[in-house]
């Protein structure tokens, strides 16, 4: 009794299907388009971590500096947009890094205090 009640609700839509919709893809080089993008994401780098490391002679901090570009670096390049992206990456690894540098230092520091007492 129930199937029957269903079918007396039952409607039949008729169904319409668009256009079939093609797009034609032109044959690039897309290995060029990589390569420059490539090429402008390590000069972007190079130039940005040259602006942070200027004036800092610890030589720890500068090898973190360096790790937190290529870091952020490596980041940005599986991105859709690493030229964009790359910058705040880098901001934040750097600011972490000197966040980390000076909790190391503040350590050492103590350490020494506490072996010369």
């Amino acid at each position: 009794m129930k199937g029957k009640n269903m079918n007396a609700n039952y409607q039949r839509m008729p169904t319409e299907f668009a256009p079939e919709v093609r797009f034609e893809m032109i044959p690039g080089a897309p290995e060029l388009v990589h390569a420059r993008q490539d090429g402008e994401l390590e000069r972007l780098k190079n130039q940005l971590l040259q602006e942070r490391l200027e004036g800092i002679c610890d030589a720890r901090l500068r090898s973190s500096l360096r790790r937190a570009a290529n870091d952020a670096a490596a980041l940005a390049w599986v991105t859709r947009h690493p030229l964009l992206v790359f910058p705040v990456l880098f901001d934040e690894k750097a600011r972490a890094a000197w966040q980390r540098a000076e909790r190391q230092k503040q350590v050492r520091k103590r350490t020494r205090e506490l072996l010369a007492a």
